[in-house]
């Protein structure tokens, strides 16, 4: 199990601003918590390397790709061994359609978010690379209709604002490029 960062109030306003528009520049940042902009950077800085800042990303749209149908695969893995799990975990996360994938109790091992073309290549998907891998006793198959993304893993205090849409390429943010 991870263990918990100490963060004190400023961290913690720090990462709800960040989680809300990671494109936010250091000099904003500071101004908006109430630190100078050295301090801020230094305070983002140890947040990335304790490993609460896990990075940033770009959230592509699958359908816009072709990659309009998405679903979730239930997989069973047998025998649940150490060394059948890494390297089913390694195959599975190296596909291009995995999305994301999480290792579960109950009577499935896994849950795979996959994105693919349409219900011919999903056949092929789980035909090709999950049941014709001996490991593999079973996978059950969910389409998605439809998805929603979450609030944040911090709620906003009253007084944060909220995520101002772009910024200019010539400001630094603490998250750098997206």
């Amino acid at each position: 199990m991870t263990e918990s960062v100490a963060l004190d109030p400023v961290d913690l306003r720090i990462l709800r601003l960040l989680q809300n528009d990671a494109r936010t520049t250091y000099r904003e940042l500071a101004a908006e918590v109430g630190v100078a902009p050295s301090t801020c950077l230094d305070r983002v800085t140890r947040l990335r390397r304790s490993g609460v800042i896990l990075g940033h990303r770009l959230a592509l749209d699958p359908a816009r790709l072709g990659r309009g149908l998405q679903a979730l695969l239930s997989v069973q893995v047998r025998p649940h061994r150490r060394e059948l799990i890494s390297t089913f975990v390694e195959r599975i996360r190296a596909l291009p359609e995995s999305r994301a994938l999480f290792h579960l109790t109950g009577p499935d091992d896994y849950l795979v978010h996959v994105a693919v073309a349409d219900t011919a290549d999903l056949q092929r998907l789980v035909v090709d690379e999950f049941t014709s891998h001996r490991e593999v006793a079973r996978v059950e198959t969910r389409l998605i209709f439809q998805q929603w993304e979450c609030g944040p893993l911090l709620p906003p205090v009253k007084g944060d604002r909220p995520g101002t849409g772009e910024r200019p390429a010539a400001d630094r943010s603490p998250a750098g490029d997206r």
